[in-house]
């Protein structure tokens, strides 16, 4: 666990996902994703993949805490693969509003980033204001995105 003044960082793994509130997780994560969220059972799947021990499976769930309460959230899936796709994908970061601005998803992602190993990449859309904070961490912008959705 890290810490940042009155906020508590929490990093669960395959490894080490003692104590981890899934439930409350999910809840932020489906409440605060705003316009940018799933649905909650997406969510789920995301957070048992990151939790999964599973060959080929893997990643993290963070999230931040104060007075007890999740504050923000992110979770992290291993992609299996590396190379020519990451090794990593950032799937799902929130703070809640109370907390935008003040630090808090530049802490989650850096502890991300300091959690796995191997590239990461992530989908952000355009009008999204963390593609701000996302270019400034050294993420950058190599491709457009096609989906044929089925």
């Amino acid at each position: 666990m890290a810490e940042n003044s009155s906020l508590h960082y929490n990093v669960y793994t395959p490894e080490n996902s003692t104590g981890i509130n899934r439930d409350e997780i999910l809840d932020f994560l489906f409440k605060h994703l705003d316009e940018y969220g799933d649905k909650r059972e997406d969510i789920a799947k995301c957070v048992d993949y990151a939790l999964s021990a599973a060959e080929g499976k893997g990643g993290a769930v963070l999230e931040a805490r104060e007075d007890g309460k999740v504050v923000g959230a992110l979770i992290l899936n291993n992609t299996g693969m590396s190379g020519y796709i990451p090794e990593n994908i950032l799937v799902y970061v929130a703070v809640h509003s109370n907390q935008r601005g003040k630090g808090v998803g530049k802490k989650l992602v850096q502890l991300a980033t300091e959690t796995v190993s191997g590239s990461i990449a992530l989908h952000v859309e355009p009008q999204n204001p963390a593609r701000h904070l996302y270019e400034k961490m050294g993420f950058t912008n190599k491709y457009l995105e096609y989906r044929l959705q089925r």
